[in-house]
């Protein structure tokens, strides 16, 4: 996505949820470089399920190379005809490629003033995609940060319909070593990010 710097503060609770989506977003959008491994296998996590599955992940990016996880990437994303799973909101939610979905995403990139960068060719709903757009949309980076029910309007729309069943998916994927963490890391996030946004629909329900 075309992205400008953001130029406002964000809390840092926020900017945190940024870069995890950001993070994630850059492991699925291309085999990992070794300076992403480099990074990656620093992380330290806590004794809570997210916290563990980055130090799993951790451990994983200190024993791999760029090849070995390309080859993993490629067989879990591309193939010789597909790869063993389809990242894609439109399949997963219609079982085509390029359906409703899809329609409905560009629409909403349209009023966010998001465009695709010029060398990005697969369909926008691509969950690296839409990743990197919560990203931006919490940080500022497509204009001012979105405000919190704008960002709940874009994942429930967008995101929450379907990356909870793809991180599973991607979890239990035959060809996942390196990526069964980051489908555990992903899967556990989003359900926080779903009860969280699902929190703020009722401030006042007990007033």
């Amino acid at each position: 996505m075309t992205q400008t710097a953001p130029t406002q503060q964000i809390a840092e609770e926020d900017a945190l949820r940024a870069d995890l989506y950001r993070f994630m977003s850059a492991l699925l959008a291309h085999p990992p470089s070794r300076d992403l491994l480099t990074r990656t296998a620093a992380l330290t996590g806590d004794e809570s399920p997210l916290g563990k599955s980055i130090t799993t992940l951790a451990k994983l990016a200190r024993a791999a190379t760029p090849g070995s996880v390309e080859r993993e990437f490629n067989t879990l994303f591309i193939g010789v005809a597909r790869g063993e799973l389809l990242p894609y909101a439109s399949f997963y939610m219609t079982g085509f490629l390029n359906e409703k979905p899809l329609a409905l995403l560009r629409a909403d990139m349209a009023a966010q003033s998001i465009s695709r960068a010029a060398n990005v060719y697969e369909p926008e709903d691509n969950i690296a995609s839409l990743l990197e757009m919560m990203a931006g949309l919490i940080e500022g980076s497509f204009g001012p940060p979105a405000s919190l029910d704008a960002q709940k309007t874009f994942f429930n729309r967008h995101i929450a319909p379907w990356a909870g069943h793809f991180f599973t998916d991607l979890e239990a994927a035959k060809a996942s070593v390196f990526y069964a963490p980051v489908g555990s890391i992903g899967r556990i996030f989003i359900e926080i990010e779903r009860e969280a946004f699902r929190l703020t629909a009722a401030p006042n329900a007990h007033s």
